[in-house]
């Protein structure tokens, strides 16, 4: 039924027929089923962040921040009149895995990956990507479901007044420059986002950056100039192993490769790298390995 419904948009698209305004569901009831609020962002997608603020996670003596590689998030895309796509990556404990994902699947919830991120964290942890389509607030019901199997904090902190910290110990000008590609600070770590130059489809769904479709780069500062850089590179095939020998030839660890989703157009592999090290070098090997990969100009 999507797919007539894509297919005769286009269609009127062509013959110059003005469209209908789709309403945007209602994202205030999403965030009362999902337990938690987000964002509405442009192209009707609503992320929520789920960081896993109760884990304790140390790697290569690193502990690790939420935001490096412990944010769990959903995003909802709207979908035709009143439904919606779901995705999402829940960061789990090993004991959390299958208890959450019984609860998802028995409320309609695709498992689309899962696997890890990391390696030799202690505690480990592994991360479980999700889709579905349909009701948007009886997803997000299905997803809190799913949820309360594992220790996930849902409820919205208290703001106290208190806007978000925008410092960090990082020249992050350096970044930017080597990166060619600007980020942002977020829970102590600057994180960067970089789309590919292909738009990208899930059976016929766009799949905007904010569903998970955009590289991304994580800094941490560790001190004296160094941090642990973490996250994931989006990659067509041809692509993997030319990235793969950039990273390594510059220190930089491939820790897994893998598919985040299962009906992706173009299809994607997911290239996850650790390292701690001189954040400016670092930053020209990831540089390197970015040289490798079509990227959305500007």
């Amino acid at each position: 039924m999507h797919g007539k419904i894509v297919a005769g948009l286009a269609l009127a698209a062509s013959l110059g027929i003005a469209q209908p305004v789709l309403a945007a569901p209602d994202w205030k009831a999403v965030a009362q089923a999902l337990g938690k609020s987000g964002t509405e962002l442009p192209g009707g997608v609503y992320r929520v962040g789920l960081p896993r603020s109760d884990l304790k996670v140390t790697l290569d003596g690193v502990e690790i921040k939420p935001a490096l590689a412990l944010g769990s998030w959903v995003a909802f895309e709207a979908m035709g009149d009143k439904d919606a796509m779901v995705m999402g990556d829940l960061v789990l404990t090993q004991p959390e895995v299958n208890p959450v994902m019984q609860k998802l699947v028995e409320n309609g919830i695709e498992i689309t990956a899962v696997h890890n991120h990391l390696l030799s964290a202690e505690p480990a942890t592994m991360y479980m990507h999700i889709e579905g389509r349909g009701d948007p607030v009886k997803l997000a019901a299905a997803v809190n479901a799913g949820l309360q199997e594992s220790q996930t904090p849902l409820s919205d902190a208290p703001s106290g007044g208190n806007a978000p910290s925008t410092s960090i110990d990082l020249e992050t000008s350096k970044v930017d420059k080597a990166l060619g590609h600007k980020g942002k600070v977020s829970g102590g770590v600057y994180q960067v986002s970089i789309p590919r130059a292909e738009k990208i489809t899930d059976a016929d769904m766009p799949v905007p950056a904010a569903m998970g479709s955009a590289i991304a780069i994580n800094f941490q500062p560790t001190g004296n100039g160094k941090a642990a850089i973490t996250g994931d590179f989006v990659l067509a095939s041809s692509e993997v192993n030319p990235v793969l020998r950039a990273l390594r030839d510059n220190g930089i660890e491939v820790t897994a490769l893998h598919s985040h989703m299962l009906n992706e157009e173009p299809r994607l592999f997911f290239m996850h790298f650790w390292a701690n090290d001189d954040v400016e070098k670092l930053a020209h090997g990831l540089r390197a390995a970015l040289d490798k990969i079509h990227l959305a100009s500007g």
